[in-house]
């Protein structure tokens, strides 16, 4: 009779899937703590001479991991953001009063819905204060067009958070002349003395460009067209806009070339790949908040009295 094979020993195809996973994982680890090392903030940065035409769209800037260990370094980020937001907040009610806005702009189907589900939804939707620009109404194109973006800003303690901004009046106002050249050729240096001011008032501001390749949109749009779930996302609209795509690509540079400042630069991210694009933002706006460093505010009462009415209470 043949003999009962001993369940409690695993056999050479187990010891080799568990060799396998235990090293995939280890490699994981390793590209987690790379891009941990990384200054997200330097890598992803418009410099002097940047050109977008240049940059590929696919690469991964900063992280030489693939889907996995991308997946995998994010891990933890969010608590560290959450944390984060609530000092921000709780600073707030104190002496220092400061916020941080996160300005997302990009071509349709770039991402940006992601980055609002999976970063910005780290925070605590009571301390986030999220804009989406449309077409400007009636009663905002009776007032300058920083107006609305003004209305828009955070509070202090708040993280505000533009779904586009006052760069479609440089972007599609510009593409399809919708005001006069000596309208929106004046804009940039107004928006940069915008922005001075905003961070003088002490808001942190962090303006991304997420970058896909016409290609990448085209299967994206496409990928809209073929499912029933996604029909939802499809606008005609995309189609129309995507035709000006050379000319947006120009605006954009134009907007880098003029307004990437010292007290508001710009960070370009590659999209097509959509975990690093969410990989790249999360520790952007990670490493700011850590800059700014928001402290825990002192207690405005005598806290040992407290204590002490505290513990002679039934």
């Amino acid at each position: 009779m043949a003999k009962t094979k001993d369940k409690g020993k695993k056999s050479a195809k187990d010891k080799t899937l568990d060799k396998t996973a235990k090293s995939a994982k280890a490699k994981a680890e390793k590209k987690g703590k790379e891009a941990a090392a990384t200054n997200w903030t330097q890598t992803l940065r418009v410099a002097p001479g940047f050109s977008l035409l240049d940059l590929d769209a696919e690469s991964t800037p900063g992280f030489a991991g693939d889907k996995a260990a991308g997946q995998l370094a994010l891990e933890g980020i969010d608590e560290q953001l959450s944390e984060l937001q609530e000092r921000l907040y709780a600073e707030s009610k104190g002496d220092r009063k400061r916020s941080l806005l996160l300005v997302v702009q990009g071509m349709d189907t770039s991402g940006k819905g992601g980055i609002m589900r999976y970063v910005v939804g780290a925070f605590d939707p009571q301390g986030v204060k999220h804009t989406a620009f449309k077409a400007p109404t009636k009663e905002e194109r009776a007032h300058p067009f920083l107006w609305r973006i003004t209305n828009a800003l955070p509070l202090p303690g708040e993280i505000g958070v533009f779904d586009r901004s006052q760069y479609e009046d440089v972007l599609i106002v510009r593409v399809h002349d919708l005001v006069p050249r000596t309208q929106w050729s004046r804009r940039y240096a107004q928006i940069n003395a915008w922005e001075k001011k905003v961070a003088d008032s002490g808001t942190t501001i962090v303006k991304i460009m997420l970058h896909i390749s016409s290609d990448e949109q085209k299967a994206r749009l496409g990928e809209r067209l073929d499912r029933p779930d996604k029909y939802w996302k499809f606008n005609p609209g995309d189609l129309d806009e995507r035709a000006y795509w050379a000319d947006y690509m120009q605006a954009y540079q134009a907007a880098f070339d003029k307004c990437s400042t010292d007290v508001a630069p710009w960070f370009v991210v590659p999209a097509n790949r959509k975990w690093y694009a969410r990989l790249a933002v999360a520790n952007l706006v990670l490493e700011h908040l850590k800059a700014m460093d928001p402290q825990w505010p002192p207690a405005d009462f005598d806290v040992e009295e407290q204590k002490a009415r505290l513990a002679a209470m039934p």
